[in-house]
Parts: structure tokens; C-alpha cells; sequence
């Protein structure tokens, strides 16, 4: 049995909690914290209160080195997960190798002053962790995560060679908003209003936000218009899928959240650099995002279904082979069993199973690893196991 410490109590953290708790003959000594500490104690009580069971709570400052260092050496863990805020992977990067301490996170590094992210400076920890004899699993959410699984379970047994992936993520929920966004709104609008990118034939090629729509008929949901984003899984599958020529990432929208999207745009409020108010400095997209509704309060609310998966069409023995491998997630089941929405269930499921491989052995090795370069079967079979049933289809 392995001990945790878990930084983040959001929604996504919510949900890791419930399945850390649920999974209790691997994880033993679990300790919450957050820079909010009313948000641990919320949860704490929650926890004992379904499960009968105690966790430890403390408050930490994720930007501050010397505080996570201090954090990580009272509580002792085994493994650290990250699901505070992506500018933060860094710092507790950096704690971890301190403290010599497995680390995992869900989405990759973003610098707060540029709306941007990519693996390179998480990346360039491996020579550091495999001297220090531990481990970084990056990514392990669902997109970056399981889709980076699906797309090497696939590698594994369906292609000799995938040449082309799609991977497709539509959220056909309703939380009865104007104007609300399903996890963080800061990392939300800079991802979603950001210039999309996709790769093909050896090189980025760069498109304008939305530039890009298809219409996919996606199971158990309907025909969803999709748009084109950039997407950092693709970052890290274009160095591990063997004969890939091309990748693209697409995200469902609705009108009324484009409308509402471009306004805030055109008016500056997704803006990043500070500006003068009152005599006072403030960032338009951190002040939007105490006017919008709390990503973690949506659930009792959102109905209806989630469905993330890939595309990928190859070869097999010479063949042209294609198929579809996605998970359909319930708003109301997720609730019910961890009182967060679906887009909060499934990020939080897979950073369990995610721990869950590192703690029983069977994804162990010394540096920075993303997720598809593990063997995807013990995974595929947890994901099952979890609340995230997968379904396959030959296209």
C-alpha cells in the first residue's frame, strides 16, 4: 500500500479523491491540500461522511519550492499528484526531485504570462529524475491521457503502422448557463481562443482560432460540429506512434458559447497582461473568472454525456485498416458517485489509474515519461474496471 499526497482540490481533485479512497487496498495515507483550505476540510468531511474514512488536509502555497519541499518531507508520500494548475507543474517538478518523489500530473506545463504549453521544460527533467531514481508520469488525464493510451493500445494490437489520428472530444452536456465553462475558465478560454496547430507530414502547420469544422456523429450523443484546436497529447504522440503522417485534435462547441467566446474577445476580458482599473492592476481573464460560475458546482446541474475518443486509420499485414476507440461518460452517473460532472470524472479517474500503475509496479521506471510509452493493456483493463467503460468500432 502506497501513501499520497494530493495538491488540488477542484473539481478534477474532488473526483481523484473519491477514487483514491475507493481503491483503498492500494492507497493508504491519503493527504489533501490546496491553497484554499476550506475547499480540504469540504471534501475532508464529504470523504468521512460516504466512506467513513479520514484523510489529512494542509495548506500549500504550489508556486513556493521551499513550501512544497516542507509539505512533501512532514507528510512522507509515495507519490505526489498534481492537479492543481498546469503553471504550477514546474514548481512541483522541481519539489519532487527535491524529496526524491514519484510525481503525476494531468495536463502539461503552461506558463501563467504566455497563453502557450508544451513538454519541452517537463521534459527536460528526465536525466535529473532517472539520477534521482523516481519517476514523472506526464499527462495522465483523459485528453492528455487516455487518449494517449487508446492511440498505443491501438499501436499495439490493431496496426502494424497508424498512419493518421483523430482524436475527437465532445462534451453533450447541459448545465443550463448562458455562459459557463467545464473546468477551469482561465485554462478553458486561452486553450479554446488560442491559434490551432495540427500535425501533418513532419511539421506544425498553424490555423485561426476555429478555422477548422467538421461534423462527427459521435455515439450515444448525435452529430456535434467539431473544431480544430491545438491540443498537447500531440506533442508527445508524434514522437511514440510508429508511420504517423498526420494528427489533428477537434473540440464540440455550441453557437452560444462561440457568441459568448468572442465577445469576451473582442472586448479584451481574455486578455493576459495587466491593466489599469481603479488605480489598481488586474488581468481581464483572472477577474472573468470570478464572474463565472465554479467549474466544481456544475454538476449537480449538467446532463447529459461526454464521448472522447480516436480515429486512426493504418496499415495491418498491408491492409488499410480503420477504428474508432471512445469512452461515453454520464453527467448525472459521475455525480452521483463523486458529486462532480462528467469533464471532472473523466480527468480524474485516469490521474487515479495513473497512481494506481506507479504504486503496484506495473508502470515503474526512473525519469519523464508520457503515458503511451507503458504498456496500455493493464490501463485499458483499469479503465473498465473505474467507471470509464470503452467501446471499439471498425470503421
Amino acid at each position: 500500500m502506497k501513501d499520497v499526497l494530493l495538491i488540488g482540490a477542484g473539481g478534477v481533485g474532488r473526483v481523484v479523491l473519491h477514487k483514491l479512497v475507493q481503491n483503498s487496498d492500494v492507497f493508504s495515507k491519503i493527504t489533501l491540500a490546496s491553497r484554499t483550505l476550506s475547499s480540504c476540510k469540504q471534501y475532508q468531511n464529504e470523504i468521512k461522511q460516504r466512506y467513513n474514512k479520514d484523510i489529512d488536509i494542509a495548506q500549500i502555497d504550489a508556486d513556493n519550492v521551499s513550501e512544497l519541499v516542507e509539505l512533501i518531507n512532514k507528510t512522507n508520500p509515495d507519490i505526489v499528484l498534481n492537479i492543481a494548475l498546469p503553471y504550477q507543474d514546474l514548481t512541483i517538478m522541481e519539489a519532487c526531485l527535491k524529496t526524491k518523489t514519484h510525481y503525476l500530473d494531468t495536463a502539461n506545463y503552461e506558463h501563467p504570462d504566455t497563453a502557450k504549453f508544451e513538454y519541452k521544460e517537463q521534459w527536460a527533467y528526465h536525466e535529473r529524475y532517472k539520477e534521482a531514481g523516481i519517476m514523472a508520469l506526464l499527462g495522465s488525464g483523459f485528453d492528455p491521457g487516455v487518449t494517449n493510451v487508446f492511440c498505443a493500445y491501438l499501436q499495439k494490437r490493431y496496426f502494424d503502422e497508424i498512419h493518421t489520428i483523430d482524436i475527437l472530444d465532445c462534451n453533450g452536456g447541459d448545465h443550463g448557463y448562458p455562459f459557463a465553462t467545464n473546468f477551469n475558465p482561465e485554462i478553458n478560454l486561452r486553450e479554446v481562443s488560442a491559434n490551432g496547430r495540427y500535425w501533418k507530414n513532419g511539421e506544425w502547420i498553424e490555423t485561426q482560432p476555429m478555422e477548422i469544422k467538421m461534423v462527427w456523429d459521435y455515439p450515444q450523443i448525435g452529430e456535434k460540429d467539431s473544431y480544430l484546436l491545438y491540443h498537447e497529447e500531440m506533442e508527445s504522440l508524434i514522437k511514440h506512434i510508429k508511420g504517423l503522417k498526420r494528427i489533428r485534435f477537434f473540440m464540440t462547441f455550441g453557437e452560444s458559447y462561440l457568441t459568448h467566446m468572442k465577445c469576451l474577445e473582442n472586448v479584451g476580458m481574455l486578455g493576459i497582461e495587466p491593466v489599469e482599473h481603479d488605480g489598481c492592476k488586474i488581468v481581464p481573464i483572472q477577474f472573468l473568472k470570478t464572474l463565472l460560475p465554479d467549474p466544481k458546482t456544475l454538476g449537480e446541474r449538467t446532463k447529459g454525456k461526454t464521448n472522447i475518443g480516436v480515429v486512426a486509420k493504418g496499415l495491418k499485414s498491408g491492409k488499410e485498416v480503420s477504428y474508432y476507440l471512445y469512452n461515453v461518460c454520464d453527467h448525472q452517473e459521475a455525480y452521483k458517485e463523486t458529486s462532480s460532472q462528467a469533464v471532472s470524472y473523466t480527468t480524474g479517474v485516469p490521474a487515479m489509474i495513473g497512481a494506481k500503475m506507479i504504486a503496484e509496479g506495473k508502470w515503474l521506471q526512473n525519469g519523464v515519461f508520457n503515458i503511451e510509452q507503458f504498456d496500455p493493456d493493464p490501463f485499458m483493463d483499469e479503465l473498465n474496471k473505474q467507471g470509464l467503460p470503452w467501446h471499439l468500432e471498425e470503421l
